[in-house]
């Protein structure tokens, strides 16, 4: 059996293909909405919570993209690494929002942040229960293949 190598660009375009195949409402939701809320917190390294989203973005890219590579596109495997990563985010801001664990108050500008990242992220953690279940249940469908 000969396995062909794919090259960079090529992985790219089957990336782009595959997140082009996925119904218009999730691209517009992921395109629109999750990406550019998650990225603002690049933006706001001075504050506490925009320091932990970046790190779990972070987290979220370095995993995803290799599953990106290996499964040929968007998968439903990439919501397992939401889960792991996105959840117990949820709860550090959760816990940032209340008050909890002695950390000062947040100004209102962390607050809103805070507040409009636990609700996208947690939109999006429900899609990604369900989407982790199909995998795990068999689901291997890569959008567009």
């Amino acid at each position: 059996m000969v396995k062909t190598v794919l090259s960079s660009q090529t992985r790219l375009r089957a990336s782009w293909r595959s997140f082009r195949a996925l119904p218009i409402w999730v691209q517009l939701w992921v395109g629109a909405v999750l990406v550019p809320v998650n990225a603002a917190s690049f933006l706001m390294l001075d504050l506490w919570t925009g320091r932990v989203v970046t790190i779990a973005a972070s987290l979220v890219t370095l995993t995803n993209l290799p599953i990106m590579i290996i499964d040929g596109g968007m998968s439903k495997r990439m919501s397992l690494p939401h889960l792991l990563i996105w959840g117990p985010l949820e709860y550090l801001l959760i816990a940032r929002l209340i008050e909890l664990g002695g950390l000062s108050a947040p100004s209102a500008l962390e607050w809103r942040l805070g507040l409009i990242i636990v609700l996208v992220n947690g939109i999006s953690l429900a899609f990604d229960v369900l989407e982790s279940w199909r995998w795990l249940k068999g689901d291997r469908t890569v959008a567009g293949r």
